[in-house]
């Protein structure tokens, strides 16, 4: 499958109400995915709480039972999250395409960026949410006489912070709780894999706010013109 990253997408003749919506049914299910990909950090938490505890008190118990749960929550992680992105990043890309007919000259890249930009090493830190931010620009109304030109973007620069924050704190507790050789240096490696599963977790509700938000936004928009209700 090629990718397109054309610098800017090129104008649209039809008009505003001639966009084809992100479906609803599909934003439903971006919701669910995320509000369970949450659920399952938090699950994930608990059983790394019940970790720290039982190894202060009882190492053989918790050797037996915490970390078995402690697996069965990662595996849960694993199942729920990868379709989860999957089902995030289509909706992305869609959102990406109807914005990119409804404003054409709000993008700074092209609409390929919106899937390639989750696939490259390093640049799927920073790429994502520069087409978020474009995105939000697209779907927020033209400022009415005398109101502020942008549209707060804390929604979009709360949920990539908790992204980041959250994927990078991973990979580093992944790696330390590989390298643990003793209950201490485990109980450590696990207190920082809470920490980032609880970013995770404030992420995927965040991404859900940005998501309806978004959808409002866009639908706004198109009712009303540029400059929304009336507009």
């Amino acid at each position: 499958m090629s990718v397109s990253f054309e610098p800017l997408p090129r104008p649209h003749t039809r008009p505003p109400g001639g966009v084809r919506p992100a479906s609803q049914v599909l934003l439903a299910v971006v919701c669910v995915l995320l509000a369970g990909m949450a659920l399952t950090d938090l699950f994930a938490v608990f059983a790394g709480l019940r970790i720290r505890t039982l190894t202060a008190t009882d190492p053989e118990r918790a050797l037996d039972g915490a970390y078995t749960l402690y697996e069965r929550a990662g595996d849960l992680q694993g199942m729920v999250t990868l379709p989860g992105t999957v089902v995030f990043v289509v909706w992305f890309f869609l959102m990406r395409r109807d914005l990119g007919v409804l404003t054409p000259d709000a993008f700074r890249h092209g609409r390929g960026w919106a899937v390639g930009g989750w696939l490259i090493p390093l640049v799927n830190l920073w790429m994502p949410y520069r087409v978020a931010v474009d995105m939000w620009g697209a779907a927020a109304p033209l400022p009415g006489e005398g109101q502020p030109h942008r549209t707060s973007l804390w929604p979009v620069n709360l949920w990539w912070a908790l992204f980041v924050g959250g994927t990078l704190l991973g990979r580093y507790s992944a790696s330390r709780y590989a390298d643990s050789d003793s209950l201490t240096e485990v109980r450590d490696a696990v207190t920082q894999y809470m920490a980032a599963d609880l970013l995770n977790a404030g992420a995927a509700v965040a991404a859900v706010y940005v998501a309806v938000r978004l959808t409002a936004m866009r639908r706004l928009k198109e009712a009303g013109g540029p400059f929304g209700y009336g507009g």
